[in-house]
């Protein structure tokens, strides 16, 4: 027989704390990270910069998260969720502290590669603890509450942005958003018999290759095109990212006009993880990914063409498709995955994905140097159409688990 089985109940903190815990670390987690995005175009006449430049420097922020995060799922599995959450985003803000400050790009690229390490703890681990929490019953609707907190930070991060570079310019933004959330996680650790849960239970994984392990092996394979899946999926969500304000600003919008849609596109992507998480739970899993993907495709492509005015609406529904898919696939990562390997097996998938979070936003914006945008735009568009077929042959494995 198997030697996985299920994890004792969460006893030091209900399964809404959890939740409530792993949201609120994931509002600041996304601010952190989001915060670069309408800082870019401040960022590129402040230091007088490439697309490619910027795309390497959004790639190197982002994509350092994912050098951490396997050994911190490891770890995880042994010191518990919570510390890692916490120690991880107080890194992410002194991160920032340190790239307001430094003077130059190759400084700040520097600085961006080892603030973001610390982010390596968030995402694998807060799915983690939340699909533990949540194992009997509403498992995707709550790990796609999460995912839906995560945009909140996102979408406050244009207003903060915006806010203080009115203010003192764009270094102040770091600054600022860097010291509160270091204060936010101290408060959190004074708290921390309220909001920390058991260790994952530890669990015999020298079972692979015995007959009687047949439904494990398929659902690890099932991991895999999971997997393969979600970097495609990170991969047009980052480079949308970079690339989204430079179409609005050649479209016709202003600088203040662009914080409004951005604000509109990252409440379009909160929105689009709560409601896939919430049908996940009700409806098949491989239709939600063909009706994001497949919507997010055409919207790219639209918006190089319709008349500006309908820039405003499209910007919502294509954060509802950019973002919709992630908690379609977060979710059933924890359905091939027994309970008590998921802190590591989260990091393998959140670190995977990271190929589509660092290559993307360097080659589109390679694209765009070389091409123009809306190139690049209309090539994006192509590629991240694979999704639509490669995603049958997740049914199977869907079917089984």
């Amino acid at each position: 027989m198997s030697s996985y089985k299920i994890p004792n109940a969460i006893n030091k903190a209900s399964p809404r704390k959890v939740l409530f815990f792993g949201s609120v670390t994931h509002i600041w987690s996304d601010l952190f990270f989001a915060l670069l995005i309408p800082l870019l175009p401040y960022i590129k006449n402040d230091l007088n910069l490439t697309y490619t430049q910027l795309g390497l420097l959004r790639s190197i922020y982002s994509g350092s998260s994912a050098v951490l995060q396997i050994p911190a799922g490891f770890l995880a599995e042994n010191t518990g969720e919570f510390w890692m959450i916490i120690s991880g985003n107080m890194w992410v803000s002194l991160g920032l502290i340190l790239m307001g400050i430094v003077p130059g790009f190759y400084s700040l690229l520097t600085a961006s590669a080892l603030g973001g390490l610390g982010g390596g703890t968030q995402h694998p681990l807060a799915s983690s603890m939340v699909s533990r929490a949540y194992e009997t019953t509403g498992r995707s609707s709550a790990v796609g509450t999460v995912n839906f907190a995560g945009d909140i930070g996102k979408m406050f991060a244009p207003i903060v942005a915006a806010f203080f570079i009115f203010l003192s310019g764009w270094r102040m933004a770091m600054w600022a958003v860097g010291i509160s959330g270091a204060v936010f996680m101290c408060i959190f650790v004074t708290f921390r018999r309220s909001f920390q849960p058991d260790k994952p239970d530890k669990i015999n994984i020298q079972k692979i290759g015995n007959p009687e392990e047949v439904h494990e092996k398929e659902n690890i394979s099932g991991f895999v095109l999971l997997t393969c899946l979600g970097i495609l999926d990170s991969a047009v969500r980052n480079a949308t990212l970079i690339l989204f304000p430079f179409i609005l600003l050649e479209r016709g919008m202003g600088e203040d006009q662009l914080v409004v849609a951005l604000f509109l596109l990252f409440a379009g992507g909160a929105s689009g993880k709560y409601i896939c998480g919430w049908m996940n739970d009700r409806t098949g899993t491989i239709s939600l990914i063909w009706l994001t993907k497949g919507g997010t495709v055409c919207i790219l492509a639209a918006s190089l063409f319709i008349s500006p005015i309908f820039l405003w609406p499209i910007a919502i529904v294509l954060g509802i498709g950019l973002n919709g898919t992630s908690s379609v696939l977060y979710a059933t990562v924890a359905r091939f995955i027994p309970a008590n390997l998921r802190p590591r097996y989260y990091g393998y998938f959140y670190t995977t994905n990271e190929i589509g979070t660092i290559g993307a936003p360097l080659l589109y914006g390679f694209i765009a140097d070389l091409m123009g945008l809306r190139s690049s735009i209309l090539i994006m568009s192509v590629v991240t159409s694979a999704i639509l077929p490669s995603s049958l042959a997740l049914k199977k494995h869907v079917t089984y688990s």
